[in-house]
């Protein structure tokens, strides 16, 4: 079977160096403004030495841009490099306490080691600074699911919704919960929503496949089936057998 939940990535923001501290002359601020666009350039295209460079010599001229702190701990992160991922994000917040895209990635980054009481500290923290940042409402509704609050994940997940009801993420994720209470008719609205609003979602297709085939509805288990692998999705092997006779 597939992940039953979709977290939300890091936060990468392409800024101006207005969104740092104040420089006095102006040739300063155009250097600083153009070594940040190289540094994301770089990032983007995956040229993650050139982005660690060009991150720093924004920081030589401004030690306190923010932003810069937050897109070098994700380019970090992308290396491995956990320990100096988190070092940025830290230096970020002490820069400004109420950066909520900085501890949404911390949040991110001790979810990922497994430290989920921390993950949950710092999304929470993320929350405190902006309630309606719906990734955060949701990757929290994540940590609650693996530590099996269900409850407190639904809630979550609810709540990103109800602040995008385009977040079609939000509605898979509730499904993911109701499959997991054994809220079958519940579980297949949700995914059926989250199509509705995109209806390329693979591992919604997928979902629905599953459900169907337990449902014994086989038309619509193949034909969901179908969309998945479609969309990319990789199908248990083992489900493709199963559903071999009725395709």
């Amino acid at each position: 079977m597939i992940n039953c939940l979709l977290i939300g990535t890091m936060v990468l923001l392409l800024v101006s160096c207005s969104g740092g501290s104040k420089v006095k002359k102006e040739d300063k601020a155009v250097s600083a403004e153009e070594h940040f666009e190289l540094g994301f350039n770089a990032a983007e295209r995956g040229n993650l030495v050139e982005a660690v460079s060009e991150y720093q010599k924004v920081l030589k001229l401004d030690p306190k841009h923010l932003k810069t702190h937050l897109n070098l701990g994700n380019v970090y992160g992308r290396q491995g490099k956990w320990k100096e991922e988190v070092s940025e994000y830290k230096r970020a917040i002490s820069i400004d306490p109420k950066f909520s895209e900085a501890y949404f990635n911390l949040g991110v980054a001790y979810s990922g080691r497994g430290d989920l009481n921390e993950a949950i500290t710092q999304y929470q923290k993320a929350l405190q600074g902006n309630p309606n940042y719906v990734e955060a409402h949701n990757n929290l509704g994540i940590i609650y699911f693996r530590k099996g609050r269900m409850e407190e994940a639904l809630s979550e997940y609810r709540k990103a919704i109800e602040i995008n009801p385009d977040y079609a993420r939000g509605y898979y994720n509730i499904g993911s919960v109701y499959r997991q209470q054994g809220k079958m008719e519940e579980a297949v609205a949700s995914f059926q929503k989250a199509l509705e609003i995109n209806p390329k979602y693979g591992e919604s297709h997928y979902m629905l496949a599953v459900l169907y085939f337990e449902k014994k509805e086989y038309p619509q288990a193949v034909q969901h089936c179908e969309q998945a692998l479609k969309f990319g999705v990789i199908v248990d092997s083992n489900f493709l057998n199963r559903l071999k006779p009725y395709r």
